[in-house]
């Protein structure tokens, strides 16, 4: 089970930082990802971390301004999030492979989901 959590309103060039707990089987040594959707689009890929947190992923538009990390003790993943604006508002949904360490962007290479956290960013 994955378990995110974190989400809520902030304004404009402010931060959060959204977690995504991993319960009830074993996710260790599993990449694992934040994507995000937002109201009539598209999921989109956010950040992914190998099993052990040594290589990250980011599309193009986060680099700079989120980072992921994790916590392998408590199974956990984060996601930082700076100087957010008003488009990063979405549902963020963490997501873990299964028995793979590599981290991908793409939504299909992974499978188990958590059901999400929603961030909104007012303008």
């Amino acid at each position: 089970q994955l378990q995110a959590s974190g989400g809520g309103l902030v304004q404009a060039g402010g931060s959060l930082r959204v977690s995504c707990a991993a319960s009830g089987r074993t996710f260790s040594g599993a990449a694992m990802a934040w994507f995000r959707q937002a109201p009539g689009k598209e999921r989109e890929f956010v950040a992914a971390i190998s099993g052990g947190g040594g290589k990250t992923l980011y599309a193009d538009s986060m680099k700079g301004r989120f980072t992921i990390s994790t916590d392998n003790a408590k199974n956990t993943v984060y996601l930082q999030m700076n100087s957010l604006k008003p488009e990063d508002t979405a549902v963020y949904l963490c997501a873990a492979r299964k028995f793979r360490a590599d981290p991908r962007s793409s939504s299909n290479e992974y499978d188990y989901w958590g059901q999400g956290t929603l961030v909104t960013v007012s303008s």
